[in-house]
């Protein structure tokens, strides 16, 4: 919080004088997520954040899904200019863009430092924008996702063999991974996930994190609640500007845009964590069985990913260079971290 405060200072002493003379602006940004939940009031603080660095000049109206466009529309109305902006998951484009997969659902992923890093300090965002550039379309990383829990089930899992026959919602290439066990798998837009799983048109899914599945009221249907997330590590939600309104905005308001998202993230950074702790205290309290995958699911289901990634990597060569990309920076940190590891103290 004190980062954010110092940030939004330096900002709003560094841009005041140029806002004056630019033009007011508010973008209007289609969610693919509810503003009742914690996805959907990230995008209203990025807002908040740009309104107090511009003095009110630059803000953005967020829509709940449907009230512009449904939430899976989002990529080809901001590229067409139906709407001039979008706020989403980058992991729900993963069938129209192939390196998509690797900001938001990796299976088996690296950690959100590597990850983060990458983004920013790597090749991560520059390979992302890349293949955004064919569709007219400026990506701003604005948002923090933490690796998010296994998901939600009627039914214990003991083996790779209970994914037999089971029908759950999930996204991304985890979703090939359960196929490889039997699991027959669908994307189901958030809005919709409680009633999907309340109806019996799947047995099991996964969404997001604890304090977004339970406003969503998913424990009031499944009981026992997985982890760890092992198909979908750390990752980001993006602010997604059609080329042509971005290119229209002075580069102090881009610049202002840019500092808005980036100041998010550092919040939800170190803030986060606790809460998701705090809201699965609760879950337990109210009869949720709150239990890990074993070791040998996980080695198993990480055998399948492994296959899955080769079968990507052949089929789409840009999300080969992405990931080894993303691997290559992940060892060089962990690396770091190996030679400062200190010895457990009991």
């Amino acid at each position: 919080m004190k980062f954010q405060k110092t940030l939004l200072a330096i900002s709003v002493t560094a841009f005041s004088s140029a806002v004056v003379a630019s033009e007011a602006v508010q973008l209007d940004v289609a969610s693919a997520f509810s503003t009742q939940t914690f996805f959907g009031k990230s995008a209203q603080n990025v807002s908040g954040d740009l309104e107090a660095m511009s003095d009110g000049n630059v803000s953005m109206r967020v829509y709940d899904p449907g009230e512009l466009i449904p939430a899976f529309d989002i990529l080809s109305s901001v590229s067409s200019g139906a709407v001039p902006a979008g706020w989403s998951t980058i992991a729900y484009f993963g069938g129209t863009i192939p390196v998509a997969n690797l900001y938001g659902a990796l299976p088996f992923s690296p950690t959100a430092e590597a990850v983060f890093s990458w983004t920013f300090d790597g090749d991560g965002r520059e390979l992302l924008q890349s293949s955004l550039d064919q569709y007219g379309i400026k990506v701003l990383p604005c948002s923090y996702i933490p690796q998010e829990p296994g998901g939600w089930f009627n039914k214990e899992i003991n083996s790779t063999e209970d994914f037999q026959g089971l029908s759950m919602r999930i996204s991304g290439l985890g979703a090939r991974v359960l196929n490889e066990f039997g699991a027959s798998t669908q994307l189901i837009a958030g809005d919709e996930v409680y009633l999907a799983l309340e109806r019996g048109r799947v047995d099991a899914a996964e969404f997001s994190i604890p304090e977004v599945d339970n406003a969503l009221g998913l424990s009031e249907i499944a009981e026992n609640y997985y982890f760890p997330g092992w198909h979908q590590g750390a990752g980001w939600l993006a602010l997604l500007i059609n080329q042509s309104v971005w290119d229209g905005y002075s580069d102090v308001q881009q610049a202002q845009f840019e500092t808005a998202c980036r100041a998010n993230i550092q919040r939800e950074f170190s803030s986060v964590i606790p809460r998701q702790m705090e809201v699965l205290d609760d879950l337990r309290a109210q009869g949720v069985n709150v239990e890990r995958f074993s070791d040998e699911i996980l080695s198993e289901m990480h055998e399948a990913w492994q296959a899955v990634v080769e079968e990507e990597r052949n089929e789409n060569p840009t999300f080969g260079e992405a990931y080894d990309s993303l691997m290559n920076h992940a060892a060089m940190i962990e690396e770091w971290y190996d030679l400062q590891s200190l010895p457990s103290v009991r």
